[in-house]
């Protein structure tokens, strides 16, 4: 018997929902990331080939109140 590699696709690992470019869209009236992608990025997270967002950078929204105290 062969062993035979399975050619899995890796799961996106960032959660965009916590990300500073994830924003309420006016005209789609939707949320979506805000980031200005090109048509090839934006197919690779769309069939989820990537593993990682490049631009993806965590939003803390607590982080101006833990610098005041």
């Amino acid at each position: 018997m062969e062993n035979k590699k399975s050619a899995k696709k890796k799961a996106v690992t960032v959660c965009c929902e916590d990300c500073v470019y994830y924003d309420y869209d006016e005209y789609t009236d939707d949320l979506s990331c805000q980031m200005s992608l090109d048509e090839d990025e934006s197919e690779r997270f769309m069939r989820r080939t990537v593993s990682d967002c490049p631009y993806y950078k965590f939003y803390d929204e607590y982080k101006s109140v833990r610098h005041q105290n």
